[in-house]
This record gives C-alpha cells, structure tokens and sequence, in this order.
C-alpha cells in the first residue's frame, strides 16, 4: 500500500535516497572529526600526573569525567616518560590537574605537555599547600644547630589536609571549564572533603596511642604523613641516591637505638637496601605505596602498618 502513493520512477526515488543517505554521512563525519574523542559521549577529558589524582578527579568529576593519568602503576614519576598514546589523549584534554609541587616527571615534561594542547586548563594541585623541605638522611646523628637544607618535599598529597586543598583546585578548574555543572561538582567536592576530614580523625586516632614515633622508610615520600601526625622520618635514601656503606652502618645503628623492627619500601624503588637494613636489626621490609589510587583507602592501610611497626 505504501508503495503505491510514492511518485516518480524508481530509479529517481533509488537515487534520490541514496544521495541524501551521502550527504546525513558525510555530516555525520564532518561533525566527528571536528569534536574532541572525550566529548562524543559528554565527558571531559582530564589529565593528571599521578594515579592518587584520578582518584581527587573522579571523586569531583563523577560520570563527568574521563581521565588520563600520565605515571601509570607501578612507574615512578621520577623517572617515566609517557607514551605516544598518553601524548594523544593529552591533546584532547580540556585540563590538566599538575600537582605543582616539584614532581620530576612535571619539571622535565610539563613543558612539552602543554604544547601538546595549548588550549587545555593547567590546574596548579599545589595552590595554598605549604610545602616543607625533604627530609634528610644523616650519616651521623644530628647535634644542636645541625641541619641539611635541600629541594622541597613533592609529596603534598601524602597529607589528608593537604589532599583536601588539592581537591577544592580541581573542583575549582572542572567549574571553570564546565560552568553548568557548577552545581554537581560542588556537592561531590564537599562529600569527598567529609570523607577526607574522616580519614584525617582516623589516623590521628589510631596514631594517637603510640610511644615510638620514629618509622624507618626507603624512599623519604612519607614527610607531609609525618608532620601531619607529630612523627619522625628517617629514609634510607637521600637526595635520589643509595646511602653510603657509613651512611648504611648509621642507619643500622640509629635503627637499633630507636627500636625500629621495621623497613618501609615502596614498590616502585629497588627494596636492596632496605632489606640489608632489615636484616642488620632482625626485621622486616614492610611495602607500601604513596602512589596507590584508592587514596582513602590506602592511607588507612599505610597508618595501620605504621601503628603496628611502632607498637
């Protein structure tokens, strides 16, 4: 029945269809071409430097949101260099959260990041943190008047406060690029700081209790966790480089006199000698991770672990 109210011959109606079926595809790929990978589906594209970061992001940005981490697992931002797929989904990004406080991987590429996308948001995770110098490793104990001066600490995120200043940057930069959803990236920002401000209660509880506020840790990342709960750092490495062997026998020797029965290591650094440190003292190597992405709930665990090394 349908057929017989069309007009015309069928090889006009054929053509006709097929032209305007050309024409919706070529639309159809002009308009492609044209948006951003991260925005078919209405999401932001976000680029972060550190897996703690996309946890800060997701927490804000929710379904609004598709992040890029440039230092993967398991890779130290000291040393990794990113790849030519992370360099491409940085050029379609519409910001750049940089955690701003020193972090090599940001000194020797954000330069180069940048260029890749001129027109993306460079958020500054570091605003309104007070950073503090990099703990450092003696090779004697230290007198009156005694100190090492050096490069700032990079670890700011290691601070529940400090995270706290770093999410309301983020939330700040996602309002700036995407100002109708003000709304929703304020009530997710204000939930993910409760949560922050209930972890902070938490450790400091549990932390509270302990007598020998000294831990012992390969790589010093752990500085803002120290400050933040009145405790002491001694790494075993200094400045980026393995401790010398008189550097190694005082350490040994600043670890027996405090009582110290365990080594923390990180997974991204060689354990070596953390593990000659543990075994000169009759302990363990203890590993945890600074850059874990489940934030809140690996900053519980590392102040578990501390508890029971301090106990």
């Amino acid at each position: 029945m349908l057929r017989d109210k069309v007009q015309g011959p069928t090889s006009t109606r054929f053509a006709s269809a097929i032209t305007g079926l050309a024409l919706t595809a070529f639309l159809v790929l002009a308009v492609g071409s044209c948006t951003p990978e991260t925005e078919i589906d209405g999401q932001l594209g976000i680029a972060v430097t550190i897996l703690p970061q996309a946890e800060f992001v997701d927490s804000v940005g929710g379904d609004r949101v598709n992040i890029t981490v440039m230092v993967p697992p398991g890779a130290s931002p000291h040393t990794y260099e990113p790849t030519p797929s992370q360099m491409a989904a940085l050029s379609r990004a519409r910001m750049y959260a940089k955690v701003g406080s020193g972090v090599e991987f940001e000194l020797a590429w954000m330069d180069k990041l940048i260029a890749q996308n001129k027109d993306m948001l460079v958020v500054d995770c570091s605003k309104g943190v007070r950073l503090q110098e990099m703990a450092a490793a003696y090779e004697h104990e230290p007198e009156v008047g005694d100190t090492e001066h050096g490069a700032l600490d990079p670890h700011i995120w290691m601070s529940p406060r400090n995270a706290q200043i770093m999410v309301s940057n983020i939330a700040d930069g996602l309002i700036q690029v995407d100002p109708d959803n003000r709304a929703y990236y304020e009530q997710n920002r204000d939930a993910y700081l409760h949560k922050l401000a209930q972890l902070d209660r938490e450790i400091r509880e549990a932390l509270s209790g302990v007598e020998n506020r000294m831990f012992m840790v390969y790589h010093p990342a752990f500085g803002y966790f120290a400050t933040r709960y009145d405790l002491t750092m001694l790494p075993v490495q200094a400045e980026g480089k393995e401790p010398t062997p008189s550097g190694l026998h005082h350490l040994i020797e600043r670890a027996q006199a405090h009582d110290i029965r365990v080594v923390f290591a990180e997974p991204q650094f060689n354990p070596q000698s953390a593990r000659v440190i543990a075994d000169a003292i009759d302990g363990t190597v203890v590993f945890v991770d600074p850059l874990a992405e489940d934030y809140i709930e690996n900053l519980g665990m590392v102040a578990q672990e501390m508890v029971r090394a301090m106990e």
